[in-house]
């Protein structure tokens, strides 16, 4: 039986989304370009995660003469907003106060990271 696909980004998919959001709209073989100064990925590779993308909603494609020209449906706010709920729900019950408990509690947090999420909370 074929593993449910994640509503959340993998890693490959955050690499290309992050290529997406800088570049605005990219071809496969931009996002291959683009990539191949931090991470060997080859055209199929990137052409099947686009792919993937699309089937979860984060891009569409146009066809521009023979190549697919893809944007982010999503903006960085909105797939950190998905991921987040995604993470909540498997982790944390979904329950946000649990998050932020954890996150509050974990003693290595930075002292002046931790001040400035006491402040969000409190401006909240």
């Amino acid at each position: 039986m074929a593993r449910k696909r994640s509503p959340a980004l993998t890693d490959a998919e955050a690499r290309i989304m992050a290529v997406l959001w800088r570049h605005k709209t990219a071809t496969v073989g931009d996002v291959v370009i683009a990539l191949k100064k931090t991470h060997a990925v080859t055209y199929s590779t990137a052409q099947t995660m686009l792919r993937i993308l699309e089937t979860k909603r984060y891009v569409a494609h146009e066809k521009v003469a023979r190549a697919f020209v893809y944007r982010a449906l999503v903006d960085e706010r909105q797939a950190r907003r998905r991921a987040l709920k995604h993470l909540v729900d498997r982790l944390f019950n979904g329950s946000p106060s649990l998050l932020v408990l954890n996150v509050i509690d974990d003693e290595e947090i930075d002292p002046a990271e931790l001040k400035r999420v006491k402040k969000i909370i409190e401006d909240a």
